[in-house]
């Protein structure tokens, strides 16, 4: 089986980088990732506890920001480390990791 296009991609921007754009920030990354899986939990026990509707809303509405935030935290380290550097290089990397950057922003634009 031939992989796909995006696959293909992926790989060679990933080969590029060994080293992700968070990785200096990894430790408050976690911390971050760790307090909204206690958000999301929170969410369960409040179902388990049949908790007003709209107080559960309020949650994920919590929730679904926290996440928001961190990801384009994230997006904002890959565009400053992995995408600067492959623009420094040019070429066929550049014009890829423009292109992966930009399916990222639609993606989060569209969640």
């Amino acid at each position: 089986m031939r992989p796909s296009r995006r696959d293909e991609e992926h790989e060679m921007t990933t080969a590029a980088h060994a080293t992700p754009g968070y990785s200096e920030d990894k430790e408050a990354h976690l911390k971050r990732l760790r307090r909204i899986e206690g958000q999301v939990r929170g969410l369960q026990r409040q179902v388990e506890n049949d908790t007003y509707c709209i107080d559960v809303l309020t949650q994920v509405s919590a929730a679904t920001r926290a996440l928001e935030s961190f990801a384009l935290s994230l997006l904002e380290e890959h565009l400053h480390h992995c995408v600067a550097a492959a623009l420094q290089n040019g070429g066929d990397e550049a014009d890829a990791k423009v292109k992966e950057a930009s399916a990222a922003i639609a993606r989060l634009v569209k969640s």
